[in-house]
């Protein structure tokens, strides 16, 4: 048996810090997870007496339930913090606030924020695991890992392969995430979407930049749409939603130019019509409805990682 792995900090804050070994020991540990979340009783005791806060400054769905899932799949406690109710907003800072978690007992934060860094600081003031769910415009790990291990299960591997990823680049930490990933288990990154939502000097990441979607479409293995974030945007940076669908977004139309095998995929929430169509989205191509799946095992991972369960591989 080979000597036992673990990951090397005790926060989760983004794949740009994970090495490949530790993104393939998440993702491998995943695939055990799942296994645990499909049986009749999916529960073990792994974390049982550890205590896990949700701290989300901004509003989720998928994120924070799979966490709350995840949590109770090992036996955590888990407590959400309604940031309304909270000191939060009484005026309290994020490090106060952490650190008054911390010393109720605390084992593990994840964290969501409108500001880059955050749970980055909230890291560095604490004992306690941090876990990024999503900071800014910088990153959201572990839907970039969901992501990955979906396409995984699809394909068996990403290397070489060509991944799509179209829209909001500028306001999207979603993409981030994935070309860190992606970029380290070798496939091949296009990002598509107009000029005035493509970050400046995105081709440093390692990726190729378009901005035509049916240029790019013909030998793609994966295409990830992401979302069109308004409540991002200061200004209108393009002209009208009907543009933006006709030139970026998926249809079945578009579609026939695709190859058969052709995986698409979401973060969500879709915006229904303006990145994609209802025939797309539920069509035969789409694995959104996997990838909230995965999210559930691959954050079960996350937290069986950093929380004291152990692996070997």
């Amino acid at each position: 048996m080979n000597k036992v792995k673990g990951l090397k900090s005790k926060d989760l804050l983004g794949l740009k810090d994970l090495s490949l070994e530790e993104i393939k020991l998440i993702l491998n540990t995943a695939h055990s997870m799942k296994e645990v979340i499909a049986r009749p009783i999916p529960k073990v005791p792994t974390l049982l007496g550890k205590h896990i806060v949700t701290l989300f400054y901004e509003p989720s769905t998928r994120t924070r339930t799979s966490f709350n899932m995840a949590a109770k799949v090992l036996s955590a406690n888990v407590t959400n913090v309604a940031l309304s109710s909270s000191s939060v907003a009484k005026g309290e800072t994020l490090i106060d606030t952490v650190k008054n978690l911390e010393v109720m007992g605390v084992d593990c934060l994840i964290i969501r924020h409108s500001m880059g860094g955050a749970p980055q600081l909230a890291a560095r003031n604490c004992n306690a695991s941090v876990i990024n769910a999503g900071d800014g415009f910088n990153e959201h790990p572990t839907q970039g890992l969901l992501d990955i291990f979906t396409m995984l299960e699809k394909k068996k591997t990403v290397k070489g392969k060509k991944v799509i990823i179209v829209g909001d680049i500028a306001h999207s930490r979603v993409a981030r995430s994935n070309i860190w990933g992606l970029k380290k288990l070798g496939a091949e990154i296009v990002v598509v979407g107009p000029p005035t939502l493509m970050p400046k000097a995105i081709e440093k990441l390692g990726v190729k930049v378009s901005y035509k979607l049916d240029d790019e479409i013909k030998d793609a293995d994966f295409i990830n749409v992401l979302r069109i974030q308004k409540e991002r945007m200061e200004k209108n940076l393009f002209p009208s939603i009907e543009e933006y669908a006709e030139l970026f977004g998926l249809n079945a139309e578009r579609m026939k130019k695709a190859k058969k095998d052709v995986i698409v995929m979401h973060p969500g929430p879709i915006n229904r019509g303006v990145e994609i169509t209802s025939e797309v989205a539920d069509g035969p191509y789409n694995v959104i409805l996997e990838q909230v799946t995965n999210g559930v095992a691959v954050r079960t991972a996350i937290l069986f990682l950093l929380l004291g369960g152990k692996t070997s591989g």
